[in-house]
């Protein structure tokens, strides 16, 4: 999940409109743009709306939601798909961190970060937290240490899932590469006379990077998904 922002006029002045889409990786383990609606506000009630959207239009078996850490998407998260695990993105969650580290400190700081994550397992990333954010206290850089204990749980929900699916999800850049696609098309026209204008032109763009090969070629081997949850399945019932 994402949006993308636009410019639209409104009478005499011109205002931001947010595009809210969705793809996602089906049982063959292609990708699908699943839905994009037109937002003014990006708030609760219009990623609310957009969720109950998807569902009522038959999207079911949702196992993992990525996207960025705010409130206004994670908190209709559990009301619309109670059962659906949630991932931050570690580039949102890396950028949070920075806004609060000096300059000259980031690179080093980044390091640290990118160790966490290239742990082989939950516990072990869980270990490496802690150890970074005693590197950063000693860095005298508090405000970074709440960020990062604050946040660094929602970034590991991969962990749980295959490792063969790691690099696919531990961050949303497919949607991200989609969204510079529908800049670089719309970047042309200095505001849209309406949202629904700008929904339909960034529309058209989906649909054509979907009738291409990013649409068509596998993407994730979703057996090894099963395989796992079959595993679980059988465990639970062998208990």
């Amino acid at each position: 999940m994402d949006s993308v922002y636009l410019k639209r006029s409104l009478g005499d002045e011109i205002w931001n409109v947010s595009i809210l889409v969705a793809i996602g990786v089906s049982n063959d383990g292609c990708r699908e743009i699943i839905g994009a609606a037109e937002d003014m506000k990006e708030d609760r009630e219009s990623w609310r709306s957009f969720f109950v959207g998807l569902k009522e239009r038959g999207l079911t078996g949702v196992r993992l939601i990525i996207g960025d850490k705010t409130l206004e998407m994670l908190e209709p998260i559990p009301e619309v798909f109670p059962d659906t695990r949630y991932q931050c993105r570690t580039v949102h969650f890396y950028r949070n961190i920075f806004s609060v580290t000096p300059r000259k400190k980031m690179k080093a700081v980044a390091m640290m970060l990118k160790a966490i994550h290239a742990q082989e397992s939950k516990e072990a990333a869980r270990e490496k937290d802690c150890q970074v954010a005693e590197k950063l206290q000693e860095m005298k850089l508090s405000a970074a240490v709440k960020k990062l204990q604050d946040g660094i749980e929602e970034t590991l929900t991969y962990m749980d899932l295959p490792t063969q699916h790691w690099s696919r999800i531990w961050t949303n850049n497919t949607i991200e590469r989609l969204n510079r696609e529908i800049k670089r098309r719309t970047k042309a026209i200095r505001a849209f006379p309406d949202g629904q204008s700008a929904l339909m032109l960034v529309c058209v763009r989906l649909r054509h990077v979907a009738g291409t090969q990013w649409g068509a070629r596998r993407y994730m081997n979703m057996d090894h998904l099963h395989h796992m949850e079959d595993d679980l399945e059988s465990g639970h019932m062998a208990g």
